[in-house]
């Protein structure tokens, strides 16, 4: 069975509650393919804990034997975003549920979000603006370079939004 549902990059945490939610209802996800198709078998309702992490360019084979050896099972990497679920009968202790040790790992795993793929995109858009900004010291086209300015503002709010 496949379902279709989007989340932002910001919103990993609800994505992990709601394959949680998924799971408790007899729903094992199998795999996730961008930007929001996620693929279930049917299975028993049980409470699995599902968490999310972002590598890129890094070797797989350790990688997924740590997090084995820790009781999470591998899902798959779906360009960069790696997906683990672990029952949570096996949880022993508030951090065994976790994948991030403290909350500098989990500022770590931002970090390379907004480094892979947000810096990019934001490099990309001032790249493409740039002659606008240019050209506002022209007097003649005022009207549109204010429209211009307010409308840059509004994206760079936007994405700084996104980014937190």
């Amino acid at each position: 069975m496949t379902k279709l549902h989007f989340f932002t990059i910001a919103d990993y945490e609800e994505e992990e509650a709601w394959l949680r939610k998924q799971h408790n209802r007899g729903l094992r996800l199998v795999e996730f393919h961008m930007p929001c198709f996620y693929v279930f078998e049917e299975c028993a309702p049980e409470d699995v804990i599902y968490r999310i992490d972002y590598q890129s360019g890094f070797e797989e084979t350790d990688y997924r034997q740590m997090f084995k050896d820790f009781g999470w099972e591998y899902i798959q990497n779906s360009t960069g975003f790696i997906y683990f679920r672990k029952p949570a009968a096996k949880i022993k202790s508030e951090n065994d549920g976790e994948i991030f040790s403290d909350n500098i790992s989990k500022l770590n795993m931002l970090m390379r979000i907004i480094r892979t793929r947000l810096f990019p995109i934001l490099i990309s858009f001032f790249l493409c603006t740039l002659p606008g900004y240019i050209r506002m010291f022209d007097i003649q086209e005022r009207v549109g370079d204010v429209f211009f300015t307010v409308f840059s503002v509004i994206f760079s709010a936007a994405f700084g939004f996104c980014a937190c």
